[in-house]
């Protein structure tokens, strides 16, 4: 019986992810990715592409910076992470999507 109370009474509290532990360190590695990539497209003949491609890997770093940033946020204050943890997450999301999105239009450009 006292089982049944107990888990009633936590039923109603979301369960910690703990996923801004993992989201912070990645997003800023991802950021050194989009940098070190930019700066590899610079070794290499400039093109009509190259400035496009330019511009969506430095739209993508500040992605990850305010996914990061909200990571971070979220693990500052407890009792309010989860909705901040869940904003970072999609954020993070979004950003590997437009990383990918730059790695095949990359992919294209170089002959």
């Amino acid at each position: 019986m006292q089982f049944l109370i107990h888990q009633t009474a936590t039923a109603d509290k979301p369960p910690p992810r703990g996923l801004s532990t993992h989201i912070l360190p990645t997003s800023a590695t991802m950021i050194g990715v989009c940098m070190t990539v930019l700066s590899i497209g610079h070794l290499g003949a400039g093109g009509a592409w190259h400035m496009v491609i330019d511009k969506l890997l430095a739209i993508d770093a500040l992605v990850f910076l305010a996914s990061a940033l909200l990571s971070f946020i979220s693990m500052r204050l407890n009792p309010l992470s989860t909705s901040y943890e869940a904003r970072a997450e999609v954020i993070f999301v979004a950003g590997l999507g437009l990383l990918a999105l730059a790695a095949v239009a990359l992919a294209f450009m170089i002959k």
